[in-house]
């Protein structure tokens, strides 16, 4: 088990960055492959990015590829998501989460995911 908590929401200006951390607590934070969802309001939750539990392989929603990146220091039990040219649409409460399951390496599917923050607000606007 593992626990997690999201931190460095805001509002941000078009254009700016923002990186948000995801502290894990509870087990050795390596053992389990991590990723980012956010929602928007009346919009169903969907896939940001995602990362192995070693920090070697990554994976992009194509909304945010080449603006944010996902890196985890496993010695300090951290994940991160540094956003970058930031957009209105990015407008979003930030989940992390984290997978235990063996056979979950990276994934894009909430559905893989057993632990979840409990969000951060990302707010993106003039």
């Amino acid at each position: 088990q593992v626990q997690l908590g999201e931190s460095g929401g805001g509002l941000v200006q078009p254009g700016d960055s923002l990186r948000l951390s995801c502290a894990a607590s509870g087990r050795t934070f390596s053992n389990y492959a991590m990723g980012w969802f956010r929602q928007a309001p009346g919009k169903e939750r969907e896939f940001v990015a995602a990362i192995s539990r070693s920090g070697v392989i990554t994976y992009y929603a194509d909304s945010v590829k080449g603006r944010f990146t996902i890196s985890r220091d496993n010695t300090m039990n951290t994940g991160y998501l540094q956003m970058n040219s930031l957009k209105p649409e990015d407008t979003a409460v930030y989940y992390c989460a984290a997978s235990g399951r063996v056979r979950v390496g990276l994934s894009t599917t909430e559905e893989h995911y057993d632990y979840w923050g409990q969000g951060t607000q990302v707010t993106v606007s003039s």
